[in-house]
């Protein structure tokens, strides 16, 4: 449970920067402050994912709160406008916890209100919850009026978006069967909102001019108005509490209760299963509540969405996540499907890179999100031993990846005379490092990138023990072949003598002395082309420049091209994603090389360490979650996504396997 005080929500400042995320499975979630305040356009109760896990629309903004005691009215909610926050409701709020959900507390007149807010998982349904604490009346207002009247506050529109007031907005209400609806624009789904409400106002009006701060402070559209169509009034002196399900369904709110007991019951069982909490460590734990809100629904399947509040599901952020994910918390099954549904979707030899929200044609412009799959299926091989399903959904799917990659695929991916693999055109960003800024790619490590020559060799010695298995001896012997000129070119070409470390990227002639991060997966995948010697200098290299309390860095402090601070505009941030930003994903392999280098006890011990210390940020930003990125200078506050699926599951999968040492099945050269 992560608590906070009232010292805490009655500060703006403290209370805005802490955010809380609910998801429903289907790629729609609701979020906001801890205080209720929108920051930003993604804030609401219920954005709805029409199409999961895309075609996300924001339906319900939020709801506006009123308690009213023997007529006077205290409001509960708050909202900044220019100039000022009204009203100012986190004056009454006493708390707020994640226990497991959202969980808010107010009180006024000796009163005690509490508010809960959960998703219903496979529906784009939010239920809220109100409910008067019991002996919360005082003894001297033993026959008080009391009354909770609640507005709700419509967007309808795409999640990336902001609306404005206009005259084509429906603003018809219905009500029947305690279901009250809407349906402002006919393009878009209903909104149904059951309650148990004695009292319905249909006069409805537009909010103007909602501010949301954090948009303001990227440099995008911050201003927004909202419509209210009705209102609702309960009346708690006859029962203390009041329910409310926003739905694109019609729900029974007396199911309200149900939900919220099978929403416990299913949070209380992936936070205390699977080999990731089998140790009962706390922090694996809240990773393994965390990693559950990333794993959604793309029919016929599931996939991952990368991350919240506004990315898809991406290949390569789906491959690098899946082994934390889903097999670290003992969820083979789902690993297994989605990467049978990747499957069906290489082209060229290549997997997508992303799905776009609007259905359109998949996305290929990524040269590593391929060479990751090879180390998802090996990861699915660790944990299952599942070789007949290797076999036969994925095995031809594998070796017609490599055949593309030897003849040459799509941006000049293709297999050079010295075994590496070279990649990329003028104008595309191919590798992790994809920033881009119109026709400006600033990182566009045209050649031959480091981590992709460590993922090229680890997908082909993946792909000789795969073909020793299925008696593929003559794929097995090329392969073989292969990996051997690979490496040997590697240690050739990459070395840098004089830093102690390896080049970024090699490019002909060219050598990128920039010290990045990318080279650690030279040594932490399990099939490196690195020697002991070479690695624990790399290493010490890492360590000494790009080593944060938050994860590694992209970029040296020390490099000219250094950029201490993600912030600003587009353009501003764009140009130093990847140019200083400390990333929390890149630990995972860090502390895997570690361990792999200098022995499990100096490993283990750094690694306890280092996490221990991390475990504070479950708190700071997004509460459970992990953020994308940090500044890469102190004190390294958090940016970008503020959940961000590769961070968890990768910290998720080194904690697993490297710290707690969980034992699984392992391929073996020239298996039979």
């Amino acid at each position: 449970m992560i608590e906070f005080n009232n010292e805490t929500v009655n500060n703006i400042s403290s209370a805005t920067s802490r955010e809380w995320l609910e998801t429903n499975g289907l790629g729609g979630f609701a979020s906001s402050s801890i205080i209720g305040l929108n920051t930003r356009r993604y804030h609401g109760l219920l954005t709805a994912a029409t199409n999961p896990p895309v075609g996300r629309i924001v339906m319900l903004s939020k709801l506006e709160e009123t308690l009213i005691v023997n007529g006077r009215r205290y409001e509960l909610s708050a909202n900044q406008y220019p100039g000022t926050i009204h009203p100012q409701g986190f004056q009454y709020q006493t708390g707020f916890r994640l226990d497991p959900f959202p969980m808010f507390t107010y009180e006024v007149e000796g009163l005690r209100l509490e508010k809960s807010v959960f998703m219903v998982q496979g529906q784009n349904s939010t239920v809220v919850h109100y409910e008067l604490q019991p002996g919360a009346l005082p003894d001297e207002q033993p026959s008080a009026l009391i009354k909770l009247e609640i507005r709700p506050l419509v967007a309808f529109r795409d999640y990336h978006s902001t609306m404005h007031e206009n005259s084509s907005l429906n603003s018809d209400v219905e009500t029947s069967d305690g279901i009250t609806t809407v349906a402002p624009y006919n393009d878009l789904p209903a909104l149904h909102l059951a309650h148990d409400s004695g009292e319905i106002d249909i006069n409805g009006f537009w909010y103007r001019n909602f501010q949301y701060g954090v948009e303001q402070e990227r440099g995008l559209d911050f201003a927004e108005d909202l419509f209210s169509p009705f209102s609702l009034t309960f009346d708690l002196t006859v029962q203390s509490r009041a329910r409310i399900i926003a739905s694109t369904e019609r729900h029974d709110v007396q199911l309200a209760d149900q939900y919220r007991n099978e929403e416990i019951e299913r949070r209380r069982t992936i936070s205390t299963s699977g080999a990731a909490v089998s140790n009962g460590d706390e922090l694996l734990r809240n990773l393994s509540a965390a990693a559950d809100q990333f794993i959604v629904a793309r029919e016929p399947c599931k996939t991952i969405i990368a991350g919240y509040h506004w990315f898809s599901d991406w290949g390569r952020d789906t491959m690098i996540a899946l082994p934390g994910l889903t097999l670290a918390t003992d969820r083979a099954d789902i690993a297994k499907s989605i990467l049978s549904e990747f499957a069906l979707h290489v082209d060229q030899g290549m997997l997508p890179n992303r799905f776009p929200d609007a259905g359109e044609t998949p996305e290929y412009n990524t040269v590593d999100a391929t060479l990751w799959f090879f180390e998802a299926v090996r990861s699915v091989l660790r944990y299952t031993n599942d070789y007949t399903f290797v076999r036969a959904k994925l095995y031809d799917v594998l070796k017609d990846i490599i055949a593309w990659h030897v003849r040459g695929t799509r941006y000049n991916i293709h297999v050079d005379d010295d075994g590496l693999l070279v990649s990329g055109e003028p104008g595309v960003q191919l590798t992790w490092m994809d920033a881009k800024v119109g026709d400006w790619v600033v990182t566009p490590r045209h050649g031959k990138p480091v981590e992709i020559q460590a993922l090229w060799y680890n997908a082909l010695r993946v792909m000789e023990q795969l073909a020793w298995k299925f008696g593929d001896k003559e794929s097995a012997r090329q392969y073989a072949e292969m990996a051997a000129q690979a490496k040997k070119s590697f240690n050739e070409r990459f070395w840098n003598e004089g830093a102690d470390c390896l080049y970024d990227v090699v490019n002909g002639e060219e050598r990128d002395a920039s010290i990045r991060p990318n080279q650690t997966l030279a040594i932490s995948l399990v099939h490196s082309m690195i020697s002991r010697d070479r690695a624990k200098r790399m290493l010490r290299v890492v360590g000494r420049e790009l080593l944060t309390p938050r994860g590694l860095r992209t970029l040296s402090p020390s490099d000219p091209q250094y950029r201490g601070r993600y912030e600003g505009n587009p353009l501003s941030r764009d140009s130093s994603y990847h140019q200083g930003t400390v990333w929390p994903w890149l630990m995972g392999p860090y502390i895997t090389a570690f361990v792999k280098t200098f022995g499990e006890k100096a490993g283990q011990e750094f690694a306890t360490k280092w996490l221990s210390d991390f475990e504070e940020h479950l708190g700071e930003a997004c509460l459970g979650q992990v953020s994308e990125i940090f500044d890469g200078d102190a004190p390294h506050a958090p940016r970008g996504c503020v959940a961000q699926a590769w961070s968890v599951a990768e910290l998720l999968r080194a904690a697993v396997e490297d710290v707690c040492g969980t034992k699984s099945t392992t391929l073996t050269v020239g298996a039979v």
